[in-house]
Order: C-alpha cells, then sequence, then structure tokens
C-alpha cells in the first residue's frame, strides 16, 4: 500500500470515529440533563394553591369635626380565597365614653359577622359608626377604633380616627341655680336665665324654646343670641304668664337651648302657680258673707 492511500484510510477512519464519537457524546449529555431535570416539566403543569386573604379598604380612614359630632366610616371587603367563608366582625380600642357599631343594609342594623364569596366582582360594604356618648363633648384631639374581621386562622384589622378639631360647651341654668319657682296665675312671671360659653370657640345663633302646659305663654328676651365668645355669659329674662284660671297646683315645663352642630341644653322646671291675692280677698269674703247670712238666718228662726 502507498503511502498517500494509507494517509487517506486513515483520515477517514478519523473522522468516521470522530461522527459516532458526537452521537453517543448528545445522547449522553441529553440523558444527563434528563436525570438531573427530574421532574421539572411536569412540576410547570401543576398549578399553585392562590393564596387566601381578606383586604379591609377605607376610602377615608380619617375624618375632622365638631366635638359631639358623628363620624361614619364606609369599609370595603374583599375575600380571595377558595372558597366562601364567614367572618366576624369586631370592635376593639373604642374610647372611653364613645360609641362604635357595625351596620349594614338600607336599615343600617348591626351586624356581627359577614359572609363572603370568594373573587366576587364587587366588595361587601359595612359602615362603622363612631359617636361620643350623647351630651358628651370629647376635648379637641384624635380618637380611633379598630375594625377586625377573623375567620380561624385569618385575621385582618383597619384602625379609623376621629379628629376633633373644635370644642363647642356651654352651660345653661337658672340665675338662682334653683329648679323650681313660685309663679302667679294670669300675670307676667320673670325668670332670669343663664347661658355661658365654656368652650374654647365662639358659638353663633344660639335659640331658646320651650315645653308647657296649654294655654302658658312663655317668651324670651332676647329670643335669641347671635353670639357669644367663650368665657363669657349672657342672661336671657324669661316671662311666663299661665292662664288666669290656672288651677294652683305644682306644674313642669322644660326650656331648652340650642345651637348649629350642638347638642341640646335642657333645664326642666317645677312652677308652683298661685292664684292672683284679690282672688283670695274675694273668696274670704264669699265665705265672711255666707257666715253672715247663715247668722241672720239663725236670729230670725230662734225669734220665731
Amino acid at each position: 500500500m502507498s503511502m498517500p492511500k494509507a494517509v487517506h484510510y486513515l483520515l477517514c477512519f478519523v473522522l468516521l470515529f470522530g461522527v459516532l464519537g458526537g452521537l453517543v457524546g448528545d445522547r449522553m449529555v441529553l440523558a444527563a440533563e434528563e436525570s438531573s431535570s427530574g421532574s421539572f416539566p411536569s412540576s410547570i403543569n401543576q398549578e399553585q394553591p392562590p393564596e387566601e386573604k381578606l383586604e379591609l379598604v377605607c376610602k377615608y380612614p380619617t375624618f375632622e369635626g365638631n366635638s359631639g359630632d358623628s363620624f361614619d366610616f364606609d369599609v370595603n371587603l374583599k375575600w380571595l380565597g377558595s372558597k366562601a367563608r364567614t367572618f366576624d366582625l369586631a370592635l376593639i380600642d373604642v374610647p372611653p365614653k364613645w360609641d362604635a357599631s357595625i351596620v349594614a343594609g338600607a336599615y343600617e342594623r348591626e351586624i356581627p359577622a359577614i359572609g363572603l364569596e370568594p373573587e366576587m366582582n364587587y366588595p361587601e360594604k359595612i359602615t362603622i359608626k363612631f359617636a361620643p356618648f350623647l351630651g358628651e363633648l370629647p376635648e379637641p384631639g384624635k380618637y380611633t377604633v379598630t375594625l377586625e374581621a377573623s375567620s380561624g386562622d385569618i385575621k385582618e384589622a383597619i384602625e379609623l380616627s376621629a379628629v376633633v378639631t373644635t370644642l363647642y360647651r356651654f352651660a345653661f341654668y337658672t340665675a338662682t341655680e334653683r329648679l323650681s319657682a313660685e309663679i302667679t296665675a294670669g300675670e307676667e312671671n320673670h325668670l332670669s336665665l343663664i347661658v355661658f360659653n365654656t368652650g374654647q370657640a365662639v358659638i353663633d345663633e344660639i335659640a331658646f324654646v320651650s315645653s308647657k302646659p296649654a294655654g302658658w305663654s312663655i317668651k324670651f328676651n332676647p329670643d335669641e343670641l347671635e353670639s357669644l365668645e367663650p368665657g363669657l355669659a349672657r342672661e336671657v329674662d324669661v316671662v311666663i304668664k299661665p292662664p288666669r284660671k290656672t288651677i294652683a297646683g305644682d306644674y313642669a315645663i322644660t326650656m331648652s337651648t340650642i345651637s348649629s352642630g350642638m347638642a341640646v341644653r335642657r333645664i326642666e322646671l317645677r312652677l308652683t302657680v298661685l292664684t292672683p291675692t284679690v282672688w283670695g280677698w274675694i273668696a274670704i269674703l264669699i265665705v265672711l258673707a255666707v257666715i253672715a247670712g247663715l247668722g241672720v238666718m239663725f236670729r230670725r228662726l230662734g225669734r220665731r
């Protein structure tokens, strides 16, 4: 065999072994990749369970108002879960002398719990009513309440705040500080009332009203105060006139004062009605006339 042919055959063998080696190597690499990846392709097709959570959203979690105002917070609830669940509702950390309730529906009925469907297109809405006790006027400041919703190990909470910016407060009482008085039927009886601004802001347009027996006349002078500065007091003259034929005895009347955006202040009085003095003398004269007539009658009968 000549040298060129030997070289030719050698190159053919080298090329053949190279091709066979490449095919075997590719298969080995592919097998190694399949063994190392394990079940990776099948895990991609498996759906991960969705995260279950409850969302509480309030568009306006903070309101400002005057002392004595009521605050309403609308809270939206959205349940992101796999099945329907019922959530217990509670209000915690309610400040002293404040009242808070959870209501829903057109009639605003109180609710202790709510059932939520998963992935609803619209959230469920509840309202938190937050206000100081009737007649209470809290000092300016921030007052908070927390709404908590829970079901099993799922629990969410949201804080709602009422910011009292202005304190309107005043006292209303009689000048004598007594809740009883004597008046005379058929006459104008005068009673002095005091309005005292004990708050921190000017009170405007203070009006006066009364609740009285039928036929009675009660007038306030002045009948309205345009404004009252903090720390100042005004005296109001009240003219009370019962009908002349009012029967002597005790009667109850109520006098109230109110200003825009403020709680009503009331005074309940017990008034003892007396008959006019002239009527008393007339009654005495009638009794004396009756006695005199009886005396004359007995004398005449005695002579016979």
